[in-house]
């Protein structure tokens, strides 16, 4: 006999996943259909088979406020779900690509998200060009957090953004101590969860998207690291694509529908010529404007309805 449940996504892995349902009760789940996309954090409605203690998930409840990205037919997919803050991590080594960064900050921009820069493994030390970007960000109303998992410097001003009721996410390059940082803010959590779901051909799963419960009611979403990320199209401004200083400029432009790029006066190139824009995150926006013209060509037009 089936029943129908709630309940919210607390780890995602391929098309496998783990559900947490009102009671507490934690059970594996896959979604009813090939056409169902379900990632950590969403809310669902589920198909409960008691005799095998698994669930069937049928539906995705309205999510708000999710991270988005597109793949390389230029379609939008879901990364994580009814977040209140993205914390975009980042360390002295591997070296930062501030160019990932942005495009983090601007999708979290373009989807109402809080975002916040955390600058993990602080006793390293970070280099004096790295240390300049940092104070861009900071003049554009980006916090940066200084702390270290391995030594505990700087948690408690992480905790403090970790408010009742939130849901952050952790997002970042491989290697800048994501799930070290988990460790230390969620002691009890279990970090691996490779060995909870094999997946149909028989190999075990090594990426996922785990959520923890912190103490004071705050819920943390460890995320796998990346190499590149790519906003959605859709998910995107279209005029300033996410990045604030662009947004603030862009009404002074000759035309409404600049891009930024070679138009004649634009408020945008001007800015950057007298240095009131930051000449790397200019270049940052004409690679996102590249790669955001590819990836909509590779979509095709919309379709009418």
């Amino acid at each position: 006999m089936q029943q129908t449940v709630t309940g919210q996504v607390i780890a995602a892995f391929g098309r496998h996943m783990l559900v947490r349902l009102a009671g507490g009760a934690e059970l594996r789940a896959r979604p009813f259909g090939r056409a169902l996309t379900v990632v950590c954090g969403d809310q669902v409605r589920c198909h409960l088979d008691a005799r095998h203690e698994e669930l069937h998930v049928l539906e995705v409840l309205a999510r708000r406020h999710a991270l988005y990205r597109s793949n390389l037919r230029g379609a939008a997919e879901p990364v994580v779900a009814n977040l209140t803050r993205l914390l975009v991590v980042l360390a002295p080594l591997p070296l930062p690509d501030f160019f990932v960064i942005d495009r983090y900050l601007c999708a979290a921009s373009s989807a109402g998200i809080a975002a916040t820069l955390v600058l993990n493994k602080a006793e390293l030390g970070l280099g004096e060009q790295a240390a300049a970007e940092l104070t861009v960000y900071d003049s554009l109303g980006y916090a940066t957090l200084h702390c270290s998992a391995e030594t505990g410097t700087g948690l408690d001003a992480l905790r403090g953004v970790l408010t009742p009721g939130s849901v952050a996410a952790l997002v970042g390059q491989s290697g800048v101590g994501k799930s070290s940082l988990v460790r230390r803010l969620a002691p009890d959590a279990q970090i691996e969860i490779g060995e909870l779901v094999r997946e149909e051909e028989g190999r075990h799963t090594t990426t996922a998207a785990r959520l923890y419960d912190l103490e004071g009611g705050a819920a943390l979403i460890d995320s796998p690291g990346v190499r590149d990320f790519a906003p959605a199209v859709e998910a995107l401004d279209e005029r300033s694509l996410g990045f604030a200083e662009v947004e603030q400029l862009a009404p002074g432009c000759r035309f409404a529908d600049c891009r930024h790029m070679r138009e004649p006066a634009c408020a945008v190139r001007a800015a950057v010529e007298d240095g009131r824009m930051h000449a790397r995150r200019y270049e940052s926006y004409r690679r996102l404007r590249r790669l955001h013209e590819e990836l909509s060509a590779a979509r095709g037009p919309k379709k009418a309805r």
